[in-house]
């Protein structure tokens, strides 16, 4: 079999072996191949704690690992068969925080250190753990493979063409274009779902607001346009979750009266 004709009927069974995948809280249905993303999530945990320095705080782990048990707990069924664990990673210059298939998270101490109070913390978690319950890796890793392997049949399939290279190149923008596109929905997408997990853990949604506001503040001048970002604008990240709060403020409240 020629390696062309491989490759097609290799990402046909592919997509014939992969799936649809509902998305908890929002029900959007995604297409994902067949990937261990639980194995590689915990390999990969384990590689960040062997190369990055581990918080030996007591307070700062135990203010993590309490948080991130109460959204685990509302989290449940969304991520079945996960075996949570909570690491802080001593680094005060890095605001960010991470969550891996398989509940593993990860949060640094520039963040801990940003953030004024466990709403906040609790936001953070909750949107890195949403990114998890909808399989937003395995949703780009499959996209990733299905895009490259149009490359590889329109490269074949126009060889000695006049215009092969600007078929290429055109073909590269758009895809890579989508695929920009499709990274700033997941993280809208994640902002949402952890607003609803962060609420319905007893932590306070308004949080999200005034957290962007300070990651904004801290944000230095010369970002990428949006369409070259894999992120939303801080402003329109800010302006979806004043708009959200109507829904989620109920399940805090309900949450709290509990």
């Amino acid at each position: 079999m020629k390696p062309i004709l491989r490759l097609i009927f290799l990402v046909t069974l592919s997509v014939v072996l992969g799936g649809c995948y509902t998305v908890p809280e929002t029900g959007r249905s995604s297409f994902i191949l067949p990937v261990d993303d639980v194995g590689q999530g915990a390999a990969a945990f384990a590689e960040i704690k062997a190369k990055e320095k581990i918080s030996r705080d007591p307070a700062a782990n135990e203010r993590v690992r309490r948080i991130g048990l109460r959204i685990a707990q509302v989290v449940g069924q969304d991520l079945p068969g996960a075996a949570w664990e909570f690491v802080v990673f001593d680094a005060p210059d890095t605001v960010n925080a991470f969550a891996l298939p398989g509940g593993k998270v990860g949060v640094y101490t520039g963040l801990l250190n940003l953030a004024s109070s466990d709403d906040e913390v609790a936001i953070v978690i909750g949107h890195e753990i949403a990114h998890v319950t909808a399989r937003h890796g395995a949703e780009r890793m499959s996209q990733g493979i299905l895009v490259a392997a149009g490359g590889l049949v329109l490269d074949h399939q126009t060889q000695g063409r006049k215009n092969h290279d600007l078929l290429l190149a055109g073909y590269g923008l758009l895809s890579t274009g989508g695929m920009l596109a499709f990274s700033r929905s997941h993280e809208s997408e994640a902002d949402y779902i952890g607003i609803r997990y962060a609420a319905r853990a007893g932590f306070d949604p308004r949080a999200a607001v005034t957290f962007w506001q300070k990651m904004e503040k801290q944000s230095s001048g010369g970002r990428l346009p949006v369409f070259l970002s894999t992120h939303p604008s801080h402003d329109r990240r800010i302006g979806d979750l004043q708009r959200w709060m109507p829904e989620v403020l109920p399940i805090y409240q309900a949450a709290k009266r509990q």
